[in-house]
């Protein structure tokens, strides 16, 4: 029989368009996912993007190691609130919830992958991000940090080429908007992308792009 892990060797580069990808469905009523890496069906380390469809719910349930959502349409709910587009969110490892969506949504969710000790919940609305420019030229809004662990919203100008740069602990990405390029091709909106450690690389935009990155939180090998 086929293993049931999907993209879990580290050391390997993966590039996904998602818009290549069928929804398939969940174990949840009414909603649908787009696997980009999965440890074992229904739990465990996972990475995809989630449809919940009108009146879609979840029952309440806990992720050991934390799940982390970032709401890329509609609005996203559960018990403590509503959470529209723009939102990012992370449930820390243990901590329990019951999400849904009256209206419709689609989410990034990766589930499982939290470093020991990292136990913040974060609630970040689309208002409440704080841009900075760096030299490189690209703005950026950094949603969450732990040990060299670093997740943020970039904005690339149109034309614009940061130097080649490797990361330690590797690099992941998911182009929200526009497109983007590195050295091997170039890639439209809902790519989602893994490079691993120590990798090199450098970006461009021909269009503009705003861009989810977290870097540095890759074991070093598969």
């Amino acid at each position: 029989m086929p293993r049931a892990s999907l993209n879990l060797n580290f050391s390997e580069r993966i590039v996904i368009n998602a818009s290549q990808l069928a929804w398939v469905g969940a174990l949840a009523p009414r909603v649908w996912h787009k696997q980009f890496e999965r440890e074992l069906p229904g739990r465990g380390r996972s990475t995809s993007l989630v449809r919940c469809q009108t009146n879609a719910f979840f029952e309440k349930h806990t992720h050991p190691m934390g799940e982390e959502v970032l709401v890329l349409d509609g609005v996203y709910a559960d018990e403590h609130g509503e959470y529209p587009a723009g939102t990012y969110l992370r449930y820390p490892p243990g901590s329990t919830h019951k999400p849904y969506s009256e209206t419709g949504c689609i989410l990034f969710v990766k589930v499982d992958h939290f470093q020991e000790g990292d136990d913040q919940r974060v609630v970040i609305r689309e208002d409440e991000l704080n841009w900075t420019r760096h030299e490189c030229g690209c703005a950026m809004a950094t949603l969450h940090s732990y040990g060299e662990e670093h997740t943020a919203l970039v904005k690339w100008s149109e034309g614009q080429c940061p130097p080649v740069h490797s990361r330690q602990g590797g690099e992941e990405i998911l182009i929200l908007e526009g497109d983007l390029a590195d050295e091997n091709g170039t890639y439209p909106s809902r790519t989602w992308i893994r490079y691993p450690h120590l990798s090199e690389h450098n970006f461009v935009s021909k269009e503009g792009a705003l861009v989810f990155i977290k870097n540095c939180h890759l074991p070093s090998g598969g």
